[in-house]
């Protein structure tokens, strides 16, 4: 009987031993785990890869991608009217046609490229953006834009434009990529989140008449 005492004596000894072990070994593995859980980690980078966005350049009519029921780059823009059918009789919405739509090569000399689009009515205003970028010969393109441009759109409005001015110091003769947003009333115009496509355009020498390009 004293014997089995002593044995279960040395026994809640070694097993309150145990558990202080292994309950010491707990709180460092929860403390390291804690410590792995609270390191900073490195910002990832929001911009999103161009690869992954439909590219606005294959959209037909008739087929809309993203909130747009067309978007078509182009040379320029005209303004139309409706009409009830009778002279002077107006809609107050006008039309926004492209000029040369579908045109994606310009030259050095040109003063704008437009992208001219429409959409179906908004519940909500939002407004339209665009930024380009220069682009090398292996594809990658510049870290900065060459210019930017926004369109506010009323909620009644369905059509608009967006104007890629000529840079102050002229077009860089290469390929360029358009980054396309479309952003909520309040939010950020340029956050990677309201980002929908891509579009994309080539300035190049102008062609003579031979059919030689011109080389300044």
């Amino acid at each position: 009987m004293n014997r089995c005492t002593k044995r279960s004596k040395a026994f809640n000894c070694q097993g309150a031993a145990g558990l202080i072990l292994l309950v010491m070994t707990s709180l460092v593995v929860g403390e390291v785990q804690a410590r792995d859980l609270l390191a900073p980690k490195e910002q990832s980078v929001t911009e999103i890869d161009p690869t992954t966005l439909p590219s606005l350049d294959q959209q037909k009519r008739g087929r809309p991608q993203t909130l747009f029921t067309w978007i078509e780059m182009a040379k320029g823009y005209e303004v139309e009217w409706d009409s009830f059918g009778r002279s002077g009789w107006y809609t107050q919405d006008p039309r926004i046609k492209p000029v040369e739509p579908g045109t994606s090569t310009f030259t050095p000399e040109t003063a704008a490229v437009y992208i001219v689009f429409e959409v179906p009515p908004l519940e909500d205003p939002a407004t339209f953006s665009a930024r380009w970028y220069l682009e090398d010969e292996s594809g990658k393109i510049s870290d900065q834009p060459v210019g930017q441009d926004s369109l506010f759109v009323p909620w009644h409005e369905k059509q608009g434009f967006l104007e890629l001015k000529r840079p102050q110091g002229g077009w860089t003769k290469g390929s360029y990529l358009v980054k396309i947003y479309i952003s909520p009333e309040g939010q950020q115009s340029f956050h990677a989140v309201n980002q929908v496509g891509t579009m994309r355009f080539k300035i190049v020498d102008p062609v003579t008449p031979t059919g030689a390009a011109a080389h300044k």
